[in-house]
């Protein structure tokens, strides 16, 4: 009897694999193109996955269960595993009708249509600016019974309509550059109804359109996207400048920003391109720490792949990495923008579904608050236990776009609730999401830069997060983070998202030094003249680097930060070294103690709670080596990036020198980003980045 037994279990254990079944497939849109980010579930379990970058799945599930597909913005879809081991599927957008703003030009007035109320705006005011006009008139997001609103003004959702410029419809995430028109650039404007503008336009005026003639006729959609101007670091003579001092930077944001451009078939803006954080934005394998600092140092030195007569250094930085288990209980504050602008699909949408895989992360000691912005500043969710993350999953969902942006009110409710929770061993977090577009109360570069300035002095510190596309401003995003003790992201995908929240969660999260900054001395019996790539702002002055006053970046759990100088060594003749007046009072000469010594690299950095900084001091010889994988992958980034910025120092390399660079470093590549890049620079038209050399 006992072995009958043994042997009717046996063969149920040899049995029950065979009753599972792996599954894949692509998820995608209504046209046909793969989303990223779809959560798979098989139905009454917790086995599930998300698509790819290219919209594909794998989940190995029970035979015959059925699969369930799930995304912001589109209808769940319910399918059933019979024989096939390939599911693909289309996803149908789910359309809400909700409350609408419709700006039009014959006065002011209310009135009711098929999908909800119309405010009439008089455009007499020459100097008028219609969101202004609409301030106070109108509520900025819908909340339903979750937490509570402590400002007025944030209540009720809107939805934006068509506009038709000339004859050529605008697409929506536009919208706020259009509601920007003075009365005097138009000559006429009409407004059509849901029901009439849908039978003439389609379900993308589903909730009215309006039609705008302009005084100049036709008009082309300018993007109104913002960037801080950047001029390229020069190389410096060694003899008279032997210091380079700069702060760390471990954002992000701008590679991510790029690749968009790209993804769209558009030119990128030059000053949109910041060669350190693309070259930050990828993984490289420096060792851990093993002493007491928070950090390992590496440097490099080989050949320039691009140029015979220099060679390039590359120093790298590895944050010491904890496990989440490991890290301090946080005080998380959401500031999400809910403003007009934010409407767009690549906008709340995709913010809402990027902060859920942030949200599955936390743990019952983590809290989590949430304010939102649009004409007015309200709390949506007061503090809540990281295990209660459907309360928090709702609070989200429930967000909806609408009205103007007063993003310094956000920052003031957001900063005051964050300090009321404060967690004295922990770690205190706002993190703002936003397209930068604000334009009520405080909004210039440098009043966001004053308030956040005073706000850093509470010990909390400051993420910020960009999305959309249109009207981005990256140099008030870059502001924020920087003098806000903070790091700053550029989110564009749902895969972007989950490399953020996901695979670098500590790093976006948890400080574990600030006021980094780095200094090199070089040894001019050694090196002729250096110039760092990148960083252009983040350069201190040589006596910053001594001055703990003066506010510098922050590294965070595993972050790598990759800085790259090309040097000309002493001897070598170079068109880009410039021959400097002799000096009568100054004593030029090197100091010929130090011949096997290229150059000395100074750290300083302080405790996250600290005010007194600590220094590390490495010194690099003269040897040079082969380019290791790393290395050459970084560099050519570093070779792309100047070919983007029409560098004076790229020597004319051309994008088949970036490809046959990045290829040879691609290595083990184990998340494909490295592949994605080399699939980037190969889309680019050749044109776009050989023009002005």
């Amino acid at each position: 009897m006992k072995n009958a037994i043994f042997l009717f279990f046996l063969l149920s254990s040899m049995l029950l694999p065979s009753q599972q079944v792996k599954i894949s497939g692509i998820v995608s849109d209504h046209a046909g193109d793969p989303m990223p980010g779809v959560n798979v579930m098989e139905k009454g379990t917790t086995n599930g996955t998300q698509t790819d970058f290219d919209g594909h799945y794998v989940l190995t599930v029970q035979k015959e269960a059925e699969l369930s597909f799930s995304y912001i913005g589109c209808k769940n879809m319910i399918v059933k595993i019979i024989d096939s081991a390939v599911v693909n599927v289309s996803l149908e957008e789910d359309f809400q009708m909700l409350e609408e703003i419709v700006v039009t030009g014959y006065g002011i007035q209310k009135r009711h249509q098929v999908t909800g109320s119309v405010a009439m705006v008089n455009m007499q005011s020459p100097k008028s600016n219609i969101s202004r006009i609409l301030q106070g008139k109108v509520s900025g997001v819908n909340i339903r019974g979750v937490g509570s609103v402590d400002e007025k003004g944030v209540a009720a959702s809107v939805s934006s309509p068509l506009y038709i410029v000339d004859g050529i419809p605008i697409e929506k995430q536009y919208n706020s550059i259009v509601q920007r028109f003075k009365s005097e650039d138009i000559n006429s404007r009409k407004e059509l109804k849901a029901s009439e503008a849908k039978s003439l336009y389609g379900s993308d005026a589903k909730y009215g359109c309006i039609v705008i003639h302009t005084v100049k006729g036709n008009y082309a959609i300018e993007e109104d996207e913002n960037y801080a101007q950047i001029t390229e670091n020069q190389f410096q003579n060694v003899a008279v400048n032997p210091l380079s001092t700069f702060s760390i930077d471990v954002d992000k944001a701008a590679y991510s920003n790029i690749r968009r451009f790209i993804n769209n078939g558009k030119d990128v803006p030059v000053d949109a391109v910041k060669i350190e954080e693309m070259i930050n934005y990828f993984d490289y394998d420096y060792p851990q720490p093993t002493d007491e600092h928070p950090f390992s140092v590496n440097t490099e030195v080989a050949q320039t792949p691009w140029n015979v007569d220099t060679k390039l250094v590359r120093i790298g930085l590895q944050g010491k990495e904890y496990l989440n288990e490991e890290l301090p209980a946080s005080n998380l504050t959401f500031l999400i923008d809910v403003s007009g602008s934010m409407s767009a699909g690549n906008k709340l949408p995709l913010l809402k579904s990027a902060f859920k895989l942030l949200v599955n992360q936390l743990r019952e000691k983590d809290r989590v608050s949430i304010v939102v912005y649009a004409g007015a500043a309200g709390v949506v969710l007061e503090p809540t236990s990281g295990n209660n993350k459907e309360k928090i999953m709702s609070a989200l969902n429930n967000l909806e776009a609408g009205g103007s942006t007063a993003g310094g009110a956000g920052i003031q409710l957001a900063y005051k609730l964050a300090e009321k929770h404060f967690k004295k061993t922990g770690n205190n977090r706002v993190i703002l999401a936003t397209d930068g577009d604000f334009n009520v109360g405080l909004s210039r570069d440098k009043d966001m830069e004053d308030l956040i300035v005073e706000k850093r002095e509470s010990g909390v510190f400051l993420s910020v997060l960009g999305f959309g596309m249109g009207n981005y401003m990256d140099s008030k995003l870059e502001t924020l983070a920087d003098k806000g003790n903070g790091n700053h992201g550029y989110i564009d995908t749902m895969q972007e998202a989950q490399k953020l929240f996901g695979k670098e969660f500590g790093g976006t999260l948890f400080t574990i030094a600030k006021d980094v900054k780095l200094q090199v001395e070089f040894n001019p019996a050694k090196v002729k003249s250096y110039r760092l790539i990148g960083y252009e702002n983040r350069l201190l002055a040589d006596e910053d680097f001594i001055d703990d006053t003066k506010d510098a970046g922050e590294l965070g759990s595993g972050h790598k930060v990759t800085a790259l100088y090309e040097i000309i060594e002493a001897g070598v003749t170079s068109a880009y070294d410039k021959e400097i007046p002799q000096l009568k009072y100054t004593n030029t000469s090197s100091n010929t103690g130090f011949s096997d010594e290229l150059f000395t690299l100074k750290f300083r950095y302080k405790k996250p709670d600290g005010n007194k900084s600590i220094e590390l001091v490495h010194v690099q010889n003269s040897n040079t080596q082969e380019m290791s994988k790393d290395f050459q992958f970084s560099a050519a980034v570093a070779l792309f990036g100047q070919q983007l910025r029409k560098s004076a120092f790229n020597n004319k390399g051309s994008l088949n020198d970036v490809i046959v660079l990045a290829e040879k470093g691609r290595g083990e590549d184990k998340n494909g980003y490295r592949a994605e890049f080399i699939r980037l620079v190969k889309s680019i038209d050749e044109k776009l980045v050989s023009d002005n050399y």
